[in-house]
């Protein structure tokens, strides 16, 4: 079916990026990176948005006060479209394109934010979230799809990593802005902040001009002149003769033919017995990433903080030095995955939030009093002023919890997920189901969050906390490490069926090809391309 469709669309797909390359293109691969992973920073200004104010006067003397589970249903209906919108967007991206699926992110994510942003009722706010969240779907599939593409390979896990960054300094500016909203006395509060959303979305809508398209993309069109254009120009300042652009090119003219291959690798493909383990693993990755519990950190912030006995600008200033060490702490994370290796980060950070999620339970159960009355129905205890240590403590445990979290899962799940299937004909059907199960997680938390606070109050950090020691023991048993290791290698460690505990000195049966002689042997071939060329044109002449 896919294949059909980008049969059938080819020529206008084609029609639509020369559209887009009227204007110059900026070739360095670090401003490509900050445009296209705006829709990182789309997600992250969701997240400040709504956190900030659901706490707040206006919003819920405007929303009549919503119940725990009205509220969860408003916060997760951005969830939920993504959900949808991770789906599709394959849809879009295939026959049409990169940059026309990121354009496709900033349209729906702008018209969202002008239905939430002069929303009437609930109900305009969630169906306003829910069409932010299809861009946001767009976005999150397609965005680390195009930096993987255009990235060197030398720097591509720090690429990858660039939209998991730009989530939370996504969260850490819009929070600032909401928090200086917030003095205004009125719904012009909450509708101005949600009005300033259409700016990223412009930036987005405005930089894929001045981008260029993905090579692998173009290669697959049949455009390669073009393709090898770009990568020479992003690798090698133009030069095409360049060893790094000659096994760039190779690696793109070897994934065509596996694609190729693969037109008959449908869904049921990944749950066949060959990749059964490796489909467990990707959608656990993303599954276990959501039960964290950070969503609950960043969507619910200021209940957690209500919680620890903090109110009016005392809890918006506790939640903002969070949002701070969310960035600074994302920012080692780009770099320790690939000194340290995935495994031991995952499962050392794993055993930390479990314990500043216990830590955090145990200062609640034994100093949080009844809240009678609370202004929010989700929150029901709080500590009282006489244990101001108790309360520093419950804070002090939310901000360990999102630095272990910041530098670990945070970035290191995305960039895991794409390395883990070791076999390109089923990788990007693979990516699209364990996306898919981050989002419906990432929606059933936002949901549920709310009416456990309500129901169960500090008790919720304990069903977090267990989480955390299941996901740290799954990693030990299940999870092989991937850091250092050829696509190649990886699939060759799954046909095998190496322990994971083994998998970091675990070494190929058939060693690889190094780069340097790939890179040799790709010239001597591409030199005799030339000469054969040249002497076929001198030939012409003759004639």
């Amino acid at each position: 079916m896919s294949a059909k469709i980008e049969t059938i669309f080819s020529g206008p797909a084609l029609r639509v990026n020369e559209a887009l390359d009227h204007l110059p293109k900026i070739y360095n691969v670090y401003f490509i990176a900050s445009i296209s992973t705006i829709a990182g920073m789309m997600f992250g200004f969701d997240i400040s948005s709504m956190s900030a104010f659901i706490g707040t006067d206006s919003y819920l003397n405007y929303f009549h006060s919503p119940s725990s589970t009205i509220q969860g249903f408003i916060t997760s209906s951005m969830a939920l479209g993504s959900f949808f919108g991770s789906i599709f967007s394959t849809f879009v991206s295939e026959p049409f394109g990169r940059r026309l699926s990121l354009l496709t992110c900033s349209f729906f994510w702008i018209v969202g934010a002008a239905i939430q942003s002069s929303s009437q009722n609930r109900a305009q706010l969630i169906i306003g979230r829910i069409i932010s969240g299809v861009g946001i779907g767009f976005g999150s599939s397609v965005a680390p799809i195009y930096g993987s593409e255009l990235a060197p390979r030398k720097i591509r896990g720090l690429i990858g990593g660039f939209f998991q960054f730009a989530v939370t300094l996504g969260i850490l500016i819009m929070y600032f802005i909401s928090y200086g909203l917030g003095k205004i006395n009125g719904v012009a509060s909450f509708r101005i902040a949600w009005a300033l959303q259409i700016v990223p979305g412009l930036c987005l809508f405005l930089g894929c001009f001045i981008i260029p398209e993905s090579p692998r993309w173009l290669a697959k069109q049949g455009k390669w002149e073009q393709a090898e254009f770009i990568v020479s120009k992003i690798q090698a300042h133009g030069n095409r003769e360049d060893p790094e652009v000659l096994i760039e090119i190779s690696e793109i003219k070897d994934q065509l033919l596996i694609e190729e291959a693969a037109k008959n690798v449908g869904y049921a493909t990944l749950f066949r017995k060959k990749y059964i383990m490796r489909t467990f693993t990707a959608v656990f990755a993303q599954i276990w990433q959501q039960l964290t519990g950070m969503n609950v950190m960043m969507y619910y912030i200021v209940y957690i903080f209500q919680m620890a006995g903090k109110s009016g600008n005392a809890n918006l200033v506790a939640s903002s030095i969070q949002y701070v060490l969310n960035v600074v702490c994302t920012i080692p994370g780009l770099f320790v995955l690939d000194k340290i290796g995935r495994r031991p980060l995952l499962i050392g950070s794993a055993l930390m939030m479990a314990a500043w999620q216990f830590g955090l339970a145990g200062i609640l159960a034994t100093y949080a009093v009844p809240w009678t009355d609370s202004p929010s129905d989700s929150v029901t205890i709080k500590i009282p002023k006489t244990h101001i240590p108790a309360s520093n403590g419950a804070i002090a445990c939310s901000y360990l919890f999102v630095c272990a979290y910041a530098f670990t899962w945070g970035v290191g799940i995305w960039v895991y997920c794409s390395e883990i299937w070791g076999d390109n004909r089923i990788s990007q059907r693979g990516n699209a189901v364990s996306t898919a199960a981050n989002w419906i997680m990432n929606f059933a938390i936002a949901m549920y969050t709310p009416s456990g606070f309500k129901n169960i109050d500090w008790r919720t950090y304990i069903i977090y906390g267990v989480f955390c020691v299941a996901m740290a023991t799954h990693v030990f048993f299940g999870f092989p490490e991937t850091r250092g290791k050829r696509l190649e290698e990886i699939g060759q460690m799954w046909d095998e069926k190496v322990p994971a505990w083994r998998s970091a000195s675990w070494q190929p049966t058939v060693p690889l090809v190094s780069d340097a002689e790939l890179a040799r042997k790709l010239s001597v071939e591409h030199n005799e391309e030339k000469m054969f060329e040249e002497d076929s044109n001198t030939d012409d002449e003759r004639r």
